[in-house]
């Protein structure tokens, strides 16, 4: 049997899932039923194209719910207290500067579940991510991208 892959949230993405949880288990369910109830007045249901849907994003709803349960259940949270301003980890605000364009740049690092580059928070696992773990301020890294290199220096590590 493979090893469970590790499941890494920082506090702000574990309330998050909490959240979306509490409202699949809620309100979605609630909706899902009322839908159910009503198709199910329309008489046949072998022929009901609004049962099925509904029946359909029932199913879909209760394996998002089995998930999130999973996730919270193997979730590891990364503790504010143990993120590091003095080396870069999952949890790390980060600011680094492109030496080729002369940007500045900053990058949230948390686990692959909560990345979203347009808010710029980036995987551990990611090219970017991976190559930032561990580097210190003064630091340089080259990051291999599909267009090439990109060298970074990092400037300042931060807690969020």
């Amino acid at each position: 049997m493979m090893a469970q892959k590790e499941y890494i949230l920082t506090y702000e993405g574990l309330k998050k899932l909490e959240e979306e949880l509490d409202y699949l288990k809620t309100v979605k369910r609630r909706e899902i039923a009322e839908r159910i109830k009503v198709a199910r007045e329309f008489g046949d249901i072998s022929e009901n194209a609004e049962y099925d849907e509904a029946k359909n994003e029932q199913a879909f709803t209760e394996g998002k719910i089995a998930e999130i349960e999973h996730k919270l259940k193997i979730a590891k949270v990364i503790d504010e207290e143990d993120i590091a301003t003095d080396v870069v980890s999952i949890g790390s605000c980060v600011k680094v500067k492109d030496l080729e364009f002369d940007d500045i740049i900053d990058f949230y690092i948390v686990g692959s579940s909560e990345a979203n580059p347009a808010e710029d928070k980036i995987s551990n696992e990611s090219p970017v991510g991976a190559a930032l773990i561990g580097k210190k301020i003064g630091d340089k890294v080259v990051v291999a991208v599909p267009d090439g290199n990109i060298t970074f220096e990092v400037l300042e590590i931060n807690k969020k």
